[in-house]
């Protein structure tokens, strides 16, 4: 399982890049394999503010659909309009061009609620 160091993790499964006061999300490689073909994906509008573990949208396989999980608070600044066109690209490449959203983050100091690599790796062994 692929699981890039320079990214934090959620145990709802999502992924964070973060570029100074933005944050980059999308959802693991594990996640894409347990949900299979991703077939839809439901992303928020920009401007929406979430609050950390709230739900932000939706993504939906041939046999479920499975909410997506804030990882940060913040305000969603973009959104990857490719996916809504090319869902199956959350699975090819869960890590770039799969990426979900973008946000402006309201407090780093939750990063501390998320998880290092090694410690996602762990929970899901």
């Amino acid at each position: 399982m692929e699981l890039p160091n320079d990214l934090y993790y959620s145990k709802e499964h999502t992924w964070v890049r973060i570029d100074n006061e933005t944050a980059t999300i999308g959802i693991t490689e594990f996640a894409q394999k347990e949900l299979g073909e991703i077939v839809y994906v439901d992303l928020p509008n920009t401007n929406h503010s979430f609050k950390q573990d709230e739900v932000f949208g939706s993504v939906e396989a041939i046999k479920t659909v499975s909410d997506l999980f804030m990882p940060l608070s913040g305000e969603v600044t973009e959104i990857n309009e490719q996916l809504l066109r090319e869902p199956t690209l959350v699975n090819s490449n869960p890590f770039d061009k799969g990426w979900m959203i973008k946000i402006e983050i309201e407090d780093l100091k939750e990063t501390e609620n998320l998880l290092t690599a090694e410690q996602y790796a762990q929970l899901n062994n």
